[in-house]
């Protein structure tokens, strides 16, 4: 029984070493000379407040909400692309449809501004 788990573990065994190792050796082999740069905590592009409730520019969650909508647009589009013969009339109009909602979600970005920048 344990013969047919054996490169189950094996796997596991190399993958933590593979994962564990390079750590390992970066911390015994590499210089450490930390300063107040590499230690300060990196948030959103600014610098970090002591306040965690503070509120920031809303751009940053309009660049987000657009990178997903050109992100789920391309990884759907090539996929129907391909199949587009076998699904036929009803996989067209379903991706327009899909296409019109990203096309509100971009349309609204463009009217907040996201796509200007300072």
């Amino acid at each position: 029984m344990l013969q047919n788990y054996l490169p189950i573990l094996i796997f596991i065994g190399v993958g933590i070493v593979v994962g564990v190792l390079p750590m390992v050796l970066g911390r015994l082999l590499a210089p450490y000379r930390p300063d107040s740069a590499k230690l300060s905590p990196y948030e959103c592009g600014f610098e970090a407040f002591e306040d965690s409730r503070m509120k920031f520019d809303v751009r940053y969650y309009l660049v987000a909400i657009l990178f997903i909508v050109f992100d789920l647009e391309i990884a759907f589009l090539f996929p129907w692309a391909v199949a587009l013969k076998q699904i036929g009339r009803p996989g067209f109009l379903a991706m327009v449809l899909f296409l019109g909602i990203l096309i509100v979600g971009f349309v609204y970005e463009w009217m907040k501004g996201a796509l200007e920048w300072e």
